[in-house]
């Protein structure tokens, strides 16, 4: 933790950052509040999944092509059409299941709603469980599987043995916001989840960087493959 920070107080722009487990948790300036940018994608696949009208029957062609750009490509007009049909009513559901106490939801740009790394870790940290049972498996395969071109920051980790669940924000590009929110599962009892967000990076390269440098030291301590936590 103190070599993240100190790292992270020798990069430009505003930066925080969360980590928690089942027991335990470390953080720094993890309660202020951020736009959330893309990292919202994931509460909006929850808010659509736990609809009434969704959460027990079989996931239809229309439902995927709307949840699989949003998550493993992060495309926005299928977010958009996504948030047309759950509203912020449907995001404050999410905050309020998963007990999030900064959440502000925005529209119309709903990149804007606020999220703080604190909330987002708590989120991550049970949202195999805030999923509908029915479509779990397939939720946390999205998160498991974003597409090869946006697996920056965590995705550039080497952790051997933990599978990494995440979704990023970005500000198109510029620098302006790039955040990471993640789930590391080894097996049912070693899960952590860690949220880095970071504003006024000045590039999208030099965030992604950013996010790379706090997640390897915050990361630093886990146990590896075949290592006995």
């Amino acid at each position: 933790m103190g070599a993240a920070q100190a790292y992270a107080k020798e990069r430009r722009g505003t930066i925080a950052f969360h980590v928690r487990t089942a027991t335990r948790e470390w953080g720094w300036r993890a309660s202020s509040t951020f736009p959330s940018a893309s990292v919202l994608k994931a509460m909006l696949m929850d808010a659509y999944l736990n609809q009434g009208s969704v959460r027990e029957r079989a996931l239809r062609a229309s439902d995927r092509a709307l949840l699989e750009p949003m998550i493993r490509r992060s495309d926005n007009a299928a977010a958009n059409r996504i948030i047309g049909i759950v509203g912020t009513r449907g995001l404050r559901r999410v905050a309020r299941r998963a007990r999030m106490e900064r959440f502000t939801p925005a529209l119309p740009i709903w990149g804007n709603s606020r999220v703080s790394p604190s909330d987002q870790t708590r989120y991550f940290l049970q949202i195999r469980s805030l999923l509908p049972e029915h479509h779990r498996s397939y939720g946390m395969s999205l998160l498991g599987s974003i597409v090869p071109s946006q697996r920056w920051g965590i995705g550039r980790v080497s952790l051997p043995g933990w599978q990494v669940y995440f979704k990023g924000g970005w500000g198109s590009g510029t620098g302006a916001v790039d955040h990471q929110v993640a789930l590391l599962e080894r097996d049912e009892s070693s899960r952590v989840s860690v949220a880095v967000m970071t504003v006024d990076q000045g590039t999208h390269a030099y965030g992604k960087e950013t996010l790379r440098g706090v997640f390897k030291r915050l990361l630093r301590g886990l146990p590896s493959e075949g290592a006995v936590p």
